[in-house]
């Protein structure tokens, strides 16, 4: 890993491989690894949120997850971030040491979404409490309103932040909301944050805007023609970069009106990847037949840019 190196660019949010009886299969990280970084070109994850059914993990499940991805990106990754959001403070505090202790990257935290903070001093105060936990560990809030409920303007929460959580890093935005985002970006130039974009169909509107990158679960399976949608904006080639986003969108589309969540995505990532990632754990069900041979046809039909 790559310590005081930015986040930007690609960060796979990484799904938590299970065996055929629902327990964890840390047995395969090491090549999950490899895979991302051999043929995706994908160098940083994002671990424990919700691709990896953080919070339908329990403690001791979610540390040895954060310890086998440390460990098995030790000179392979440039940076690992784990999720240590709970709904319990005593339980993302404990998170939050575990990760420090092992050498974690980055820690992130989501808004605690049953007992909701309802003004950004709450949620603030919620997440310096678990940030103290870990003072010498770069802090990034998960924004992700669809799920939570938590409808918090980030732009609002990060007037002062550093003042209040001194290791605050930047921002996993899962919003659509991208005025919020360039609002975000516009008034913090001089922080230096990183905010990373988490609605991966929509992801070149978000660069366009200022975007240092993006967190998401298609650059598992999508990494590497993704890296090429931002190397042809960075030239810029924007009508190539539109190709790439395009045919992204096009895929996820046609997944989507079948029915498409997490369980979809394991299934996704194993034919594509040929790593078992196995079945979601409950209330998640396993993604069906039919919808394993529609999306298979679906992603072999798409014709990159690139010729693959």
């Amino acid at each position: 890993m790559t310590p005081g190196k930015k986040l930007q660019g690609l960060v796979a949010a990484t799904i938590t491989p299970m065996t055929p009886d629902g327990q964890i299969n840390l047995s395969v990280i090491r090549q999950y690894v490899d895979y991302l970084v051999s043929e995706q070109n994908v160098k940083n994850v994002f671990v424990n949120g919700t691709t990896g059914e953080g919070l339908s993990l329990n403690i001791q499940e979610r540390k040895q997850l954060a310890e086998e991805w440390v460990c098995q990106g030790k000179e392979k990754l440039d940076h690992v971030i784990i999720h240590v959001g709970a709904l319990s403070l005593p339980e993302s505090q404990e998170l939050a040491r575990h990760a420090a202790a092992i050498g974690a990257s980055g820690i992130a935290v989501i808004a605690p979404f049953f007992f909701k903070p309802t003004n950004k001093d709450e949620l603030i105060a919620f997440l310096q409490k678990v940030a103290s936990e870990a003072p010498a560990v770069p802090f990034y809030y998960y924004h992700i309103p669809l799920l939570t409920g938590v409808k918090i303007r980030v732009e609002g929460l990060l007037d002062g932040i550093k003042e209040r959580i001194p290791t605050f890093q930047g921002v996993k935005f899962s919003d659509t909301d991208l005025l919020d985002l360039a609002q975000c970006i516009n008034k913090n130039e001089r922080e230096q944050f990183a905010f990373l974009y988490g609605v991966d169909e929509q992801l070149l509107s978000a660069l366009a805007i200022g975007a240092d990158g993006a967190v998401g679960s298609t650059y598992n399976y999508l990494g590497r023609q993704t890296n090429l949608m931002l190397q042809a904006f960075a030239k810029p080639d924007l009508a190539l970069a539109r190709k790439y986003q395009f045919l992204t969108g096009e895929f996820l589309n046609f997944v989507i009106k079948l029915g498409f969540g997490v369980a979809q995505t394991k299934a996704v990532m194993t034919f594509v990847s040929g790593i078992p990632m196995g079945p979601p754990r409950l209330p998640l069900v396993d993604a069906s037949e039919e919808f394993i041979v529609k999306a298979k046809a679906k992603l072999d039909s798409i014709v990159w840019p690139d010729g693959d």
